[in-house]
């Protein structure tokens, strides 16, 4: 629910230090109750789903042919060999296109837990966690106040990547962020330790706490996220050997050929201007040679200017709504994604579970930025596979397509930022204090707020 700024709307003031929140409509207003969705919208996603996930399976098993590369590779021959070595207790330390913190072992085994061969395998387990997260979304969406918006972009958004959806580990952190994110409102224990657990695969799943309401519920999600990370790091480090020998190879890493910061390189190279090499590198196929040490730098620079603004808002937001917890954390991942060295097509999949998320909830402000996710993601399967050999050789076409995905990404990012900051800018406290809702206790029925709205904003002012 959006607050409003008007006057009778307006928030009243105290010394706690709470933020502001939307404050009720003034007695006698219209009530405005959104509806649960009904039966007939629910069936409609999960047909969607199995029809479209069929489809992707029979793709990605090369039973229906759409030509370009063999995406399949990855798990068939690469996920396979770490899977032996892991196996005998130990990382594969001397493996330098290991870039993954030691969490993603547990998911490279688990393959081994089913009877069938290792890629059959992890693909029951890609579509399972795929199950999983439509399952929390679905969930989400059918309470009231809420929609099935978040559902409809998960099932729409995942098949747009094509075959390489299946065939790489995201799908399952990113299923897991999309669980966390849930429940952290609610549960800010549980959600915290799921993102702990996520960013002990991948690392980003810890960007979603960047919006968590101040107080209480920051320090309890906060501090089980530590706990889950520190833990389970322990455990896997006194199990196995080499558990962080990946941070090691990250300081000689080149620029990925898909990143924003390679779309220079890729113009100089197009026009003769620039004689670099063109290699597999460190697990992905990178630019290396002049200039790249200085994008580098560059996009490193950027992260930290990135995460600084975050901060910043953090700071100086007045005000949080329902969906802010959300859509912070698909701005702080854009804001990552954009200024990594690396922009891997999987990574598309990390935006569109955030991005469902936010449209779960009806006011969010990251709706335009949701649908720019999805044509991104659309964008980033005309790139790879279909013509990834024309962008590892700067060709026009795949040069083309390259820069309308990233410059899209980069116009997605400033908007998310933007749309975020406007919607947690109130009117501003006098000294000394800060505004707050008053928001109508359960039983009080004389307030016409939507209870699912009403109850989950009442999570935020403690």
């Amino acid at each position: 629910m959006v607050a409003q700024d008007g006057p009778e709307n307006r928030a009243g003031t105290e010394s706690s230090g709470a933020v502001a929140l939307a404050a009720p409509p003034p007695p006698g207003a219209t009530a405005v109750s959104a509806p649960v969705p009904g039966r007939g919208a629910l069936w409609g996603v999960l047909s969607t789903w199995t029809v479209t996930r069929v489809l992707l399976i029979l793709i990605t098993a090369g039973i229906i042919k759409l030509g370009g590369l063999d995406v399949t590779a990855d798990v068939s021959v690469i996920y396979h060999g770490w899977y032996e070595v892991l196996q005998t207790g130990t990382f594969p330390m001397d493996d330098v296109t290991w870039q993954y913190p030691p969490g993603a072992a547990l998911v490279m085994l688990l393959p081994g837990l089913l009877p069938w061969s290792y890629l059959v395998s992890f693909w029951v387990f890609a579509m399972l966690f795929d199950a999983i997260a439509l399952a929390m979304l679905v969930r989400s969406g059918l309470r009231r106040g809420r929609a099935l918006s978040g559902a409809w972009t998960w099932v729409i958004g995942v098949p747009l990547l094509g075959p390489t959806v299946y065939c790489r580990y995201d799908i399952l952190v990113t299923a897991i962020a999309v669980a966390g994110l849930l429940v952290l409102l609610r549960r800010p224990v549980l959600g915290g330790v799921l993102l702990g657990i996520g960013g002990l695969i991948k690392i980003w799943p810890l960007l979603a706490l960047a919006g968590t309401p101040r107080g209480r519920r920051t320090r309890r999600s906060w501090t089980s996220a530590v706990a889950a990370v520190a833990t389970l790091a322990f455990l896997i480090a006194a199990g196995m050997n080499g558990a962080f020998q990946f941070l090691t190879f990250q300081a000689d890493r080149g620029i990925e050929v898909e990143s924003v910061g390679a779309l220079p390189l890729h113009f100089a190279r197009m026009f003769g201007g620039w004689h670099g090499l063109v290699s597999m590198n460190y697990g992905s196929v990178e630019l290396l040679g002049p200039w790249v040490s200085v994008i580098s730098k560059v996009s490193m620079a950027a992260t930290l200017a990135g995460f600084g603004w975050l901060l910043y808002w953090r700071l100086r937001a007045r005000r949080w709504q329902t969906g802010t917890l959300y859509d912070a954390a698909l701005c702080a991942l854009l804001l990552f994604t954009v200024t990594s060295r690396v922009i891997s097509p999987q990574y598309m999949v990390w935006l569109v579970g955030l991005a469902a998320v936010c449209m779960t909830v009806r006011g969010t402000s990251q709706r335009p930025v949701a649908v720019m996710v999805l044509v991104a993601t659309a964008l980033t399967t005309g790139e790879f596979p279909a013509f990834f050999a024309d962008v590892v050789g700067s060709q026009p076409m795949g040069v083309a397509i390259l820069t309308a995905r990233n410059l899209l990404l980069v116009a997605t990012t400033l908007l998310s930022c933007r749309r975020l900051w406007l919607s947690t800018q109130g009117p501003r406290p006098e000294p000394g204090t800060a505004a707050t809702a008053v928001l109508p206790a359960a039983e009080q029925s004389s307030y016409p707020v939507r209870p699912g709205i009403a109850y989950e904003q009442s999570l935020l002012d403690d």
